[in-house]
């Protein structure tokens, strides 16, 4: 069974950063690529963020480009998502989630709010 747990996020100002941790069990977490999606308020899930099996490769989203940075560490099998100049556009319910249509295999969540 496959189980991700994100943690990490809460509140900051515009601007400001964090660092969000995804842990992962049940995965071939080295071998396959892995996301980082989000669900602002109201809204539907959007990707941001992708890395591959062995970390080589990255792919963002334009609205996360230049301002947030994947990467993974495959001995803790944990998955990072730095956030910098956080805007309040960006505040979200922010997953780690395997691939796949509606992305059905993600954790719970950590929640990001960015607000002055």
């Amino acid at each position: 069974e496959v189980q991700l747990e994100e943690s990490g996020g809460g509140l900051v100002q515009p601007g400001g950063s964090l660092r969000l941790s995804c842990t992962v069990s049940g995965y071939a977490f080295s071998s396959y690529n892995i996301n980082w999606i989000r669900q602002p308020p109201g809204k539907q899930l959007e990707w941001i963020a992708g890395i591959s099996g062995d970390g080589g490769r990255t792919w963002y989203a334009p609205s996360v480009q230049d301002r947030f940075i994947i990467s993974k560490d495959n001995a803790k099998n944990t998955l990072y998502l730095q956030l910098n100049n956080l805007k309040v556009t960006d505040t979200a319910m922010y997953f780690c989630a395997l691939p796949g249509a509606g992305w059905p295999d993600r954790g719970q969540g950590t929640q990001v709010t960015v607000s002055s």
